[in-house]
C-alpha cells in the first residue's frame, strides 16, 4: 500500500503525538474512514409528499386538452 505523502505525514504527526505506533494509528484511520463511508450508505434519503391537489375548471378525463394547455396551445 502507498500513502501520498500528506496523508503520512498526517498519520507520522498524529502517531507522534498521541504516543502510539504508527502502524495502530493508520488501522485506526482506516477503521474510522471505512465506519463512517458504510453509515453514509445504510442511511435511506427520506422525502414528504406534499399534496398538489387538482386545479379547478380543468376536466382530468380530457388528456388532449390538458396536453394543449400544457403547451400553451389554448391556455386561458
Amino acid at each position: 500500500m502507498t500513502l501520498d505523502d500528506a496523508v503520512a505525514e498526517r498519520l507520522r504527526s498524529d502517531a507522534a503525538a498521541m504516543g502510539r505506533p504508527f502502524k495502530d494509528v493508520v488501522n485506526e484511520a482506516i477503521r474510522l474512514g471505512l465506519d463512517a463511508l458504510e453509515s453514509r450508505v445504510a442511511v435511506p434519503f427520506l422525502t414528504q409528499p406534499t399534496d398538489l391537489g387538482l386545479r379547478a375548471g380543468l376536466n382530468y378525463d380530457d388528456v388532449a386538452d390538458l396536453l394543449a394547455r400544457a403547451e400553451a396551445e389554448d391556455f386561458k
